[in-house]
């Protein structure tokens, strides 16, 4: 049953920005299918499902949140990832409005908006339509966050219309009165469904970032905003639900359900039946001799490899159950890697296989195509269903730490780095790193790239602290219309939506 409507909504969420012709049978597939009150459950379980393919793995919102980043790098090696330079394009923000991984990801992050609006219509109950609601504004805050405008439809609107249109200022506005109104009525749990404590984190999100939404450029930081994150935070801290966890990977494994004490909102995977393709974040950067056999791609960049003490748990290491079944270790891969046996491997030349720290956008040596850039595995790989690529790690999209940094940042922007110092310093010292002797925006932005890297959380940070347009390794100085994403081109038929500036 859950399938038929992901189908269905699938297939009509490619409206949800445009205005092309349907052909009419979607709306019968809607309206003649049966969808009553008593389908809710299922609706509400295809938004969920909805929120994979742009949110969980690294193809989707991940790649325009990170590889446009100073944290990661998709290389071309020779003939390998080359993809008429779409991957370079990010890194070096040369974008355009045809890019195909800024259209993909704005059409399936709206197809969440729509699948979750359209559940409204049928008459759910109060707790599923907080939900639906939840869903709704995390897919959109998305959309602002990348784009600056975001499409909207009212439950039950015709399809064949184009879409309105909310711009940045009243969208914000809309999300912080839309998720204060849903607080009261979401369930405290469990974390891979919609719950209070999610919607908090993304209201303080609302607030952190609004000054920054409204003025990409020069970001400002209303005090009164910021007495709402702190708020917020502390409404989540002072309930005692959540700690940190002693082992950072622990948040991250396929048993993280179980061993994480921090992660506030997740989506579940259940391995072997049914999941999302989390697989991918071990496939894309392992070498092709890695087990589990990878695609040899995505890096990162030995300058934000440097930020970390070599005390630092969030550098990674040998993980339980993985080291000895792989040899593969968690966190940044360098230098020479080792099968399960502990024998040196070797790339597909005979040479050992040794990850350099060196890495280029084009990699022309044939000796180094296959080991040049830091590899970064950031879910322990779940070895028991590699066979079906089912991965049992829960995806993580908020965590514990993130409340406690933002409050951090909330301090330290109305005057008060010592309490913000104290908070990133408690979480220093659980990672095992050396406590900071002030509280900076530039070591408090370095701590979060430490703490969230490959979360699909650098782009809009390095936003908000005024960073993003600053040249780092493989990445000149660029023009300010890349703040945005440019709308893509298969999607301005609708009258509504304008193109951003530059494009």
């Amino acid at each position: 049953m859950k399938n038929k409507y992901i189908i269905a909504f699938a297939a009509i969420a490619f409206s949800i920005a445009g205005c092309t012709k349907l052909d009419e049978k979607l709306n019968g597939q809607i309206g003649d299918g049966g969808i009553n009150a008593g389908n809710v459950p299922a609706l509400l379980s295809a938004s969920y499902t909805a929120m994979r393919n742009p949110f969980q793995g690294p193809y989707g919102w991940f790649s325009l949140q990170e590889f446009p980043s100073d944290e990661a790098i998709v290389p071309t090696r020779g003939g390998d990832w080359d993809d008429n330079g779409a991957w370079r394009a990010l890194h070096l923000h040369r974008w355009a409005a045809d890019h195909s991984r800024i259209s993909s990801t704005f059409r399936d992050i709206n197809s969440v908006s729509y699948v979750s609006t359209s559940i409204l219509q049928f008459n759910p109950s109060p707790l599923q339509a907080a939900q639906a609601r939840f869903l709704r504004a995390f897919a959109q805050f998305s959309v602002l966050d990348g784009w600056g405008q975001v499409p909207y439809r009212e439950p039950g609107e015709d399809i064949t219309k184009p879409s309105k249109v909310r711009k940045a200022a009243d969208e914000i506005t809309y999300l912080i009165s839309e998720l204060t109104a849903i607080i009261p009525t979401l369930p405290d749990g469990p974390v891979y469904n919609a719950n209070k404590d999610a919607a908090k984190v993304l209201l303080m999100k609302c607030y952190l970032n609004k000054g920054a939404f409204l003025n990409r450029t020069a970001p400002t930081f209303d005090p009164a905003d910021m007495a709402k994150v702190i708020s917020l935070a502390d409404e989540i801290i002072n309930a005692g639900k959540y700690t940190l966890t002693p082992k950072y990977y622990d948040n991250f494994a396929p048993a993280n359900d179980k061993l994480s004490t921090e992660n506030i909102f997740t989506a579940q995977n259940i391995g072997g039946s049914d999941a999302g393709g989390l697989n991918a974040m071990w496939i894309a950067p392992l070498h092709y001799n890695q087990n589990p056999s990878g695609n040899n791609g995505f890096s990162t960049l030995s300058d934000f490899y440097n930020k970390f003490e070599s005390t630092d748990t969030r550098l990674g290491g040998a993980y339980p159950g993985v080291t000895n079944v792989s040899g593969v270790k968690v966190g940044f891969l360098i230098g020479q890697q080792y099968d399960q046996t502990g024998a040196l491997l070797k790339d597909r030349r005979g040479n050992n296989l040794i990850f350099t720290p060196e890495v280029s956008i084009i990699e022309r040596d044939p000796n180094h195509l296959e080991v040049a850039g830091i590899r970064i595995i950031k879910y322990p790989i779940d070895y028991a269903n590699t066979a079906t690529g089912l991965a049992e790690n829960d995806w993580v999209y908020y965590r514990y730490s993130d409340v406690l940094l933002m409050k951090a940042e909330a301090l330290l922007r109305t005057g008060n780095a010592g309490t913000g110092l104290t908070l990133v310093n408690a979480l220093r010292t659980v990672r095992g790193a050396s406590a900071f002797a002030s509280l900076t925006l530039d070591n408090l932005l370095d701590e979060r790239g430490r703490e969230f890297f490959w979360e699909s959380l650098r782009r809009q940070d390095l936003i908000r602290f005024g960073k993003f347009l600053t040249p780092w390794q493989e990445k000149p100085t660029d023009d300010p219309k890349y703040l945005l994403f440019p709308i893509p081109d298969n999607q301005l038929g609708n009258p509504n939506l304008v193109q951003n500036p530059g494009y």
